[in-house]
């Protein structure tokens, strides 16, 4: 069986939750099959039973290279580009709305097998206008379409399931298969190295809150700036947020983190209990003359590595995204023992346990844009969520234990690998009868 997966990212081009997903699920399929991976990049690799084999946007033709909608017209000529290479394979399986019509495609001229895995959905992120002007109507098309002639639809939270059952009513639910993300419990563990912490500009000594997420109205951190004033003086916060959707949201944020910043807190600490849910560290003096919000923003992408430190060392790890199919991250800060705070929205729910491995914040979205239907309040109960967290260093280590022993028993990926071929030899199997 050669199957061929189809994805915008694939290392070192990755950015998001779904890169994350293809990169991992792709070296557990190729320990039992043969796996050709078609990516965007210039990637080219043969090693063992993965092949990966990289596109890059053709030159030229857009036409007008400041049209937002861009990113979606390159998208539809790649995947009709992707069809050449395609003759080998017995299944494709397709991942995100950036390759789905490949999918569509190659079902049609190969007559093969279609597996469609959706990490989001385009009618739930009714913000994609913003990044992709008039070619949201064009995203929105190229997944619907897939979807509606997929053989199978993974799933990676049951939630999503509820989604696509909500967003496309005519997609037969017997043709959606949950099947959850999973992490490498190897690579993602605990670490005493914090010397990304030192090249950041973390100070290690004291208490601070992370967020890690690409700049978009879909990750919540506006959301997650908003609650800043209303946590414990002192209080550090880390954001590690790059890759902006747009200029005008870059810019957005950019401006709200330098009010924060000049922002002169009502009151300050002498002294803040310093800690990390992992170890501990001594009691960090607070200067009581110190003004604005201490909040070191990491504009670039980070390194798995580095990411691993600064989960293992954060006192909280917040996620407060608006719209989250499943949310990785908050498995890989599990999996470093952080205590996390999340949106109840989405896959969350199926992945943090309140009270148990961190907190959910009740979330309410507004039915016409999905934003916070009253942003001002959810802003105030992340701040709450977090302060608990900030004030009981027991609960927070216990919370983070916790949530590895979570990650250890229920997303290894070996398990998902295994169910994810489990369902190709059987579509293979429908499909020759």
């Amino acid at each position: 069986m050669r199957i061929g997966l189809m994805t915008r990212e694939y290392p070192p081009n990755v950015y998001g939750g779904a890169g994350v997903h293809v990169e991992y699920l792709s070296l557990e399929l190729a320990k039992k099959i043969e796996v050709e991976v078609h990516c965007w990049g210039t990637q080219q690799e043969d090693v063992g039973n993965l092949h990966v084999h990289g596109l890059e946007p053709l030159a030229g033709i857009t036409g007008d290279t400041k049209q937002k909608f861009k990113a979606a017209v390159d998208a539809f000529a790649l995947n009709l580009a992707q069809m050449k290479e395609l003759s080998a394979i017995n299944l494709v399986h397709t991942h995100t709305w950036y390759v789905s019509m490949a999918g569509f495609l190659a079902k049609k001229l190969y007559n093969i097998p279609f597996v469609l895995t959706t990490h989001s959905l385009e009618p739930l992120r009714a913000w994609k206008a913003e990044q992709l002007g008039s070619g949201y109507a064009l995203s929105s098309w190229m997944e619907r379409t897939a979807i509606l002639d997929a053989d199978a639809v993974i799933a990676v939270s049951n939630g999503t399931k509820a989604d696509i059952l909500k967003a496309y009513p005519e997609v037969d639910p017997d043709r959606i298969h949950v099947i959850y993300n999973g992490i490498d419990l190897d690579q993602y563990q605990y670490t005493d190295d914090i010397t990304a912490l030192e090249k950041y500009g973390v100070d290690p000594t004291r208490p601070y809150v992370l967020f890690v997420g690409r700049i978009t109205r879909q990750k919540g951190v506006t959301h997650l700036l908003d609650a800043i004033p209303h946590m414990p003086p002192g209080t550090q916060v880390v954001l590690c947020a790059g890759a902006p959707d747009t200029p005008e949201i870059a810019a957005e944020i950019r401006a709200k983190i330098e009010s924060l910043r000049l922002d002169t807190p009502g009151s300050q600490r002498a002294a803040v209990e310093n800690f990390a849910p992992n170890g501990g560290h001594s009691i960090a003096t607070g200067d009581p003359t110190q003004t604005g919000h201490n909040i070191v923003w990491i504009e670039q992408m980070v390194t798995k590595f580095e990411a691993i430190q600064l989960y293992s060392h954060c006192a909280v790890f917040c996620c407060p995204s608006v719209y989250e199919p499943f949310g990785i991250i908050n498995l890989e800060a599990m999996a470093c023992k952080a205590p996390v705070v999340a949106s109840a929205t989405g896959g969350i729910l199926e992945v943090v346990v309140e009270g148990e491995t961190g907190h959910l914040v009740p979330f309410e979205p507004d039915p016409q844009t999905t934003l916070p239907a009253d942003p001002v309040r959810f802003a105030r109960d992340l701040a709450a969520q977090v302060t608990d967290l900030l004030n009981d260093p027991a609960k927070a280590k216990r919370y983070g234990e916790a949530g590895r022993r979570r990650v250890e028993a229920h997303f290894a990926w070996s398990a998902i690998a295994d169910q994810t071929i489990a369902l190709y030899r059987r579509l293979i199997a429908e499909h020759k009868k």
